[in-house]
């Protein structure tokens, strides 16, 4: 059996960030698959260095001098590079991305045992809860956990986790979209396939450090939920479960200011209860700040669209872990 692993790199990326990345995933247990490990990097100029380092460290390097259909088109460009080893799994992550050691052969076990699933993986934790934009992203994604768990409609940001290589080979990302893994799990869905979250294996990356950063990455987000809509006659090929949680993942979320008051009553206890530390309370400003800059964003990136213009992939700030 042969797993792929495919790492997009911006051109934003540092050499250091490279070098942890290439060093966590490269420890990883992938038991006795034949692995061939391919970071695709966008290079920033002649003189980047970063596709010498990465071979140097061991692993397979795709260089492009064009940022076309930027990670859809990185990723499009790994599987062409795939062609001839014809991988039966195929695992993606960022650059931030680390995953626990067993996180690859768990998420294989799941595959294993559900034909009807395209992709499979874990919980997602922020491992740089350092200030208050970042501990608020982090008590965020402890709620994205708690509703991915129940929900019929599985999305993973950035396609995080393990596929299998026949359905992503075959299937492709869109490069014109936007949020290419929410394109790309709405029309697995819609064609009948599931996709599975373990518990038996974590999942750390970096959240941003400054609100800017923040509203511009989310900004992105509402920006590709919206073009999803193209999507409803084909949804209604998908389960009712399924449907319904694709529906209220393109509309509630949208109006983020309605659940400040919730955010206020509530979150204090809950933090507490999760933290058993009095200090962490103060996150709860930064849900609040949080919900009206998610606000704005879903606003801009909705006129953004009916005006017919783009939206920015910025870089975004990044500690050394």
């Amino acid at each position: 059996m042969k797993i792929a692993v495919v790492v997009p790199v911006s051109p934003f990326e540092s050499e250091e960030i490279l070098r942890k990345s290439i060093e966590h995933l490269r420890s990883l247990d992938y038991d006795d698959f034949e692995v061939k490990i391919v970071y695709v990097i966008d290079r920033a100029s002649g003189e980047d260095r970063r596709g010498e380092i990465a071979e140097e460290l061991g692993v397979e390097v795709l260089l492009r001098d064009s940022r076309r259909g930027k990670r859809a088109g990185a990723i499009n460009d790994a599987l062409n590079f795939l062609a001839d080893f014809k991988p039966n799994y195929i695992a993606i992550f960022d650059v931030d991305s680390r995953p626990e050691r067993n996180f690859v052969v768990e998420c294989v076990k799941a595959l294993k045992n559900c034909h009807d699933c395209y992709i499979v993986s874990s919980k997602r934790y922020i491992n740089n809860g350092i200030n208050l934009v970042s501990e608020t992203v982090e008590a965020e994604y402890y709620l994205i956990n708690f509703l991915l768990k129940r929900s019929k409609f599985k999305q993973f940001n950035g396609m995080i986790g393990v596929l299998r290589g026949s359905v992503l080979m075959e299937k492709r990302l869109n490069e014109w979209a936007v949020a290419e893994d929410a394109d790309f799990a709405t029309r697995m869905h819609a064609e009948g396939f599931k996709g599975v979250l373990v518990e038996t294996t974590k999942l750390y990356e970096q959240a941003p450090l400054t609100w800017k950063d923040l509203y511009s990455q989310r900004k992105r987000w509402y920006y590709g939920g919206v073009q999803l809509w193209r999507y409803r006659r084909k949804m209604k090929n998908a389960k009712r479960g399924v449907r319904f949680s694709w529906y209220m993942a393109l509309t509630l979320t949208y109006l983020p200011v309605l659940y400040i008051p919730l955010i206020i009553l509530i979150s204090p206890l809950l933090l507490l209860y999760h933290y058993r530390s009095v200090s962490k309370i103060k996150v709860m400003i930064g849900l609040v700040v949080h919900a009206i800059l998610l606000q704005i964003a879903a606003v801009n990136a909705l006129i953004t669209y009916i005006r017919r213009r783009d939206v920015e992939w910025d870089a975004i700030k990044r500690v050394i872990d």
